[in-house]
């Protein structure tokens, strides 16, 4: 491992670029694992309407309200597969050498923010995006993409998506062809905490939510939905700082996190994805 020592460098440490997690304002925390790996959803069905009979009963029919349907009642299994774990060593006097921009504590919150916490973001929206209940395939444009939404909209719309929540999640070329587009008008006067969160305006009711590409699935383009669509669980999150343990004279930094993402079966339709052609 090669260690740029402090002479002739001040103690500043040139990091990497990263944004917060946007995965809280697109998905919903339902259900909890603890002391469960697997979840399963019950998802029952609903009988037919009838006319009622007020005169007898026709062959085949057992009762004057109609024929007597059986309701299933099936299961949504869901399983956490990812099971991720990261480890590494700072020696004592490497810390010492770089005025502790190496120090263990300061190491564990970088690798959070720059490694962990963006692999599970991306798990999560290309979970969303493979199990969406609906969505079209074709390139958008500053001419077209008003028209793209609009059809994303209608279709929450017909599926009785709840209106409130709803949240549009898009990339930076995206918004970038909502600006230019002369069809759309988007709310830009948003609370400061909504914005802290991360929304940057709104559109037709939904929060517009701006996450990087390095994120998304290759040809993602938006998603509209709702977030009860979607579970994102995170399980475990254990992150040690062990200091001078056997063999090393240093810190010895361990992290474990259980994670997954699951889209809901009857809620499928909850989410419109719409992604460029191949």
């Amino acid at each position: 491992m090669s260690i740029e020592l402090v002479t002739k460098y001040l103690p500043y440490v040139d990091e990497i670029f990263t944004t917060e997690s946007r995965r809280s304002l697109v998905t919903s925390s339902h259900f909890t694992w603890e002391n469960a790996k697997t979840v399963k959803v019950y998802k029952v069905t609903t009988s037919q309407m009838n006319d009622y009979g007020r005169t007898g009963t026709e062959k085949g029919v057992w009762s004057r309200y109609g024929k007597i349907d059986d309701l299933d009642a099936t299961t949504q299994s869901m399983t956490l597969r990812k099971d991720r774990s990261f480890t590494f060593a700072i020696d004592r006097l490497d810390a010492d050498e770089t005025v502790n921009q190496l120090a263990g504590a300061s190491a564990l919150a970088r690798q959070l923010r720059e490694v962990t916490i963006p692999e599970i973001d991306k798990w999560t929206y290309q979970e969303m995006a493979a199990n969406a209940g609906q969505g079209e395939t074709g390139e958008v444009t500053a001419t077209n993409i008003y028209d793209a939404i609009v059809t994303a909209t209608n279709a929450l719309d017909d599926a009785e998506v709840p209106e409130d929540g709803r949240f549009l999640l898009v990339t930076p070329s995206t918004y970038a062809l909502m600006k230019k587009s002369k069809d759309i008008i988007m709310e830009t006067d948003i609370a400061q905490d909504m914005r802290r969160r991360g929304v940057i305006a709104m559109l037709d009711g939904m929060n517009i939510i701006r996450v990087p590409a390095s994120k998304l699935p290759d040809k993602f383009r938006f998603i509209a939905g709702h977030p009860i669509a979607t579970v994102s669980p995170v399980k475990l999150e254990s992150y040690k700082v062990h200091t001078d343990p056997p063999g090393i004279s240093g810190d010895l930094v361990e992290g474990r996190v259980n994670y997954d993402c699951f889209v809901l079966d009857n809620k499928a339709a909850g989410l419109y994805y719409r992604k460029a052609a191949e």
